[in-house]
């Protein structure tokens, strides 16, 4: 509770920015050390600045609970973020602020100050619209270019927890992954696509994230497009 807190005091007058900042948070079920970070990314969510997202990894189903949520996709997505700074060590819980920094551990403190230094650095890249055929993401003329992403979360699930670390618990989650989709590679030149419909009860983000031999490097951009 207390890192919690610290992140919602130290946070609380941030102002609301064109481009959020991206904070990903690798999670499980099985994980007695994952709670207080948990946490602290359902502050996050609340805010405008921030685009919290919970993706929750495989590797801990071994010790007793499969992670509801779980996919094996998203423990690549950590270990390429490991392999691109130069190590093959994931931790649970980890954060990646900005598809750039990494946080190992509930630490409020540290996870504060790298969102403050990340916030400003993407431009106004991505935008969302409806028109006739639907609603689009438009992506402006950039330097850098990668990937469009479609993300789709469930903003809030309660799990009661039956074996593993946290046999016993009823644990709550928020945005939390449940889709991750590439709608299309990006030269960084101006465009658009056309997005699908939100499932009912989800909400969706696009990111446009750069590529770093083929691995996730700096989220250039970030839009909600519900």
């Amino acid at each position: 509770m207390r890192f919690a807190l610290l992140l919602s005091a130290t946070l609380a007058a941030a102002p609301a920015v064109a481009d959020p900042v991206v904070v990903e948070l690798f999670t499980s079920q099985g994980c007695s050390s994952c709670p207080p970070a948990d946490d602290m990314l359902g502050e996050l969510a609340d805010r405008s600045d921030v685009i919290a997202l919970s993706l929750h990894v495989d590797y801990w189903d071994w010790i007793g609970w499969a992670d509801t949520f779980a996919k094996p996709g998203f423990s690549q997505r950590q270990r390429d973020y490991a392999s691109v700074a130069g190590s093959s060590v994931v931790y649970t819980p980890q954060f990646v602020i900005g598809g750039q920094d990494q946080v190992a551990g509930p630490s409020g403190m540290q996870l504060a100050e790298l969102i403050d230094a990340h916030r400003g650095r993407s431009g106004d890249v991505l935008r969302v619209a409806s028109g006739t055929d639907g609603r689009k993401v438009m992506a402006m003329e950039s330097d850098a270019g990668g990937q469009l992403i479609l993300v789709t979360v469930l903003p809030e699930a309660t799990v009661p927890v039956l074996h593993g670390e946290n046999a016993g618990r009823d644990m709550t989650y928020h945005n939390v992954v449940t889709g991750w989709e590439v709608l299309t590679d990006w030269s960084g030149e101006a465009m658009s696509v056309v997005l699908p419909s939100v499932p009912e009860d989800h909400a969706q983000f696009v990111l446009a994230q750069s590529l770093i031999d083929g691995k996730p490097g700096a989220v250039i951009g970030a839009v909600r497009a519900d």
